[in-house]
């Protein structure tokens, strides 16, 4: 359940759903249905996020949204 990036905006102090509502300007929601797996990350979704809080972190878009349930 992408563990990784919600560790990741934890680690920067961010409230993980406000990230990804902020990033993609989408309601609370979606925000959590995304981060609970419930409908996944499209690509473009994937590097807004990246963009906007992870760009020089050097972190990979496989790390940042490995999806727990898989691995």
């Amino acid at each position: 359940m992408l563990n990784n990036l919600k560790a990741e905006f934890v680690r920067k102090g961010i409230e993980p759903y406000k990230g990804v509502m902020k990033a993609l300007g989408c309601a609370e929601k979606t925000a959590r249905n995304r981060l609970n797996g419930v409908t996944p990350f499209t690509v473009p979704e994937a590097h807004k996020i990246m963009e906007c809080y992870f760009k020089n972190d050097g972190f990979s878009i496989w790390y940042l949204f490995e999806d727990d349930k898989i691995a």
